[in-house]
């Protein structure tokens, strides 16, 4: 279990590897915690707060803490680097070990620790807190999240008076060599650098905090086992962490072979007029600093399964999907509502549909999701996601800041729905929420027609090549060529 505390400008790579070391003394602590790094730009500074105590783990409440006296006296304009995996581990593997600090893939991030006049470094958070803490940069801001990418940032413009939350999403992933993940954090380090720069060149002050949702599993499963029974050390994964991923296989083999099932349909009338169908859908509350999940897809699809639509309803603007769950979470009632309108875009000359919001509503309580924005396909069409969430990628945003849902986290899996012109029982066109054209096919669009530009040039110019019609002969007389010719 690692020595939490706060660490100082200087924390090196054999400082970090000794705590994690030591964090590996009780097994099992490793894969759940994720560090946390706080700092400030440059001119400001944050209060001095105690370390925690020696082999301690930071929750929730004691996060929560630490960012209420920084926000209290830092900058209130928070940017939040929010990686989806992250343990101590990488910063021992990837962060220049052993003197080689030309092999760390951190610079930027450690230029802004040494800029910073007060950076605080806590190496062992509850990964359960860093996943909360969005909701509580909410509510000690009293604002919405904006997540952002460098691009977007260097159109805004802050104002040092009123307090921001800006969130950027970084990836992380293993593949089947180390470099890819040692790349993946090196280019996460190049956004922070950007971001910064962006936010130096703009003079406004800021808080940052750089963690992760979860803790890099791979990484942990590096750490070192120490047997204490008969005080030997062995050099090995963590067999529990195996063990439950191959659980999680198994798991998943028995819904692929369970076959494919149909879509939910609401009929008015005769006639259907809503469909819905997704490989998965899941719902989680925060309790107590931990993440309560229950999926909701056994209920809602499958062989034999009618779930129930009543409150549901439908016409040629307007959709509303009801979908009733009893005993959900702890709740006797639970509805998943998804609504919908249609309407006339005069600058597309076509009618389109969007996913206006998402609603769970449970003993008279409703949290809301706000789906207008990034949830949307043309009228006749339907709408397809592989992925639809409020938390990674987040398609789904709480409708404020003081709403229920920020307690809420819903996931759709292979997600498809259809509110309009619906015929028979069989989806329209999907549009997808992918782009065909991704960056990887405009790069290879534009190479190309450059070349074809550049061949027509060279062809051009050869085609106009002018030879010599007339050749002097020695034994004739001189050839007179005049100017005008």
């Amino acid at each position: 279990m690692a020595a939490s505390g706060t660490l100082h400008i200087g924390l090196s790579a054999a400082q970090l590897l000794f705590f994690c070391l030591l964090r590996s003394l009780q097994p099992g602590l490793c894969e759940e915690q994720v560090p946390l790094l706080l700092w400030t730009s440059e001119g400001m500074s944050l209060p001095s707060q105690p370390p925690p105590a020696a082999g301690h783990i930071i929750g929730q409440q004691q996060l929560a803490s630490y960012l209420e006296k920084a926000l209290n006296v830092g900058p209130r304009n928070v940017v939040l680097f929010l990686q989806d995996k992250m343990s101590i581990e990488d910063f021992t593997m990837y962060g220049g070990a052993f003197g080689n600090k030309q092999d760390s893939t951190f610079p930027n991030l450690e230029g802004a620790l040494m800029s910073s006049s007060s950076p605080l470094v806590l190496p062992a958070v509850s990964w359960p807190a860093s996943a909360a803490m969005i909701g509580q940069l909410q509510d000690q801001l009293e604002t919405s999240p904006l997540y952002m990418d460098p691009e977007t940032l260097s159109q805004l413009r802050l104002n040092a008076s009123s307090p921001a939350l800006l969130v950027f999403r970084l990836p992380y992933g293993i593949g089947a060599d180390l470099m890819s993940a040692k790349e993946i954090l090196s280019g996460n380090d190049e956004v922070i650098g950007q971001v910064l720069s962006i936010m130096k060149t703009q003079s406004v002050p800021y808080t940052a905090i750089y963690t992760a949702l979860r803790p890099s599993q791979e990484a942990a499963s590096l750490s070192v086992e120490v047997g204490l029974g008969g005080g030997r050390s062995l050099l090995q994964a963590r067999g529990g962490y195996r063990e439950r991923e191959r659980e999680r296989e198994r798991q998943r083999r028995i819904k692929e072979k369970a076959g494919i099932y149909g879509p939910v349909e609401f009929k008015e009338g005769e006639d259907t007029c809503i469909l819905l169908w997704a490989k998965g859908l899941s719902v989680k509350i925060l309790r107590s600093g931990h993440w309560e999940e229950h999926d909701l897809t056994p209920s809602t699809f499958g062989e034999g399964v009618s779930p129930k639509l009543s409150g549901s309803s439908c016409d040629k603007t307007r959709a509303k999907l009801v979908l009733n769950y009893e005993n959900v979470l702890g709740h006797r009632s639970f509805k998943l509502i998804f609504v919908m309108s249609q309407r006339h875009y005069k600058v597309s000359s076509r009618r389109w549909f969007t996913l206006d919001a998402v609603e769970l509503e449970y003993d008279g309580t409703k949290a809301t999701f706000n789906g207008t924005r990034n949830i949307y396909a043309p009228a006749e069409y339907s709408y397809r996601c592989e992925s639809v969430t409020n938390f990674r990628w987040p398609l789904l945003v709480p409708r404020s800041s003081k709403d229920p849902a920020n307690q809420w986290r819903v996931s759709f899996e292979d997600f498809q729905i259809q509110g309009f012109n619906v015929t028979g029982s069989d989806f329209s066109y999907a549009s997808d929420c992918a782009s065909f054209f991704s960056p990887g096919i405009w790069m290879g669009l534009m190479t190309s027609l450059l070349m074809v530009l550049v061949l027509t040039y060279g062809l051009h110019m050869i085609m106009h090549l002018r030879t010599m019609d007339r050749f002097d002969d020695p034994k004739g007389p001189a050839i007179s060529v005049p100017q005008t010719e």
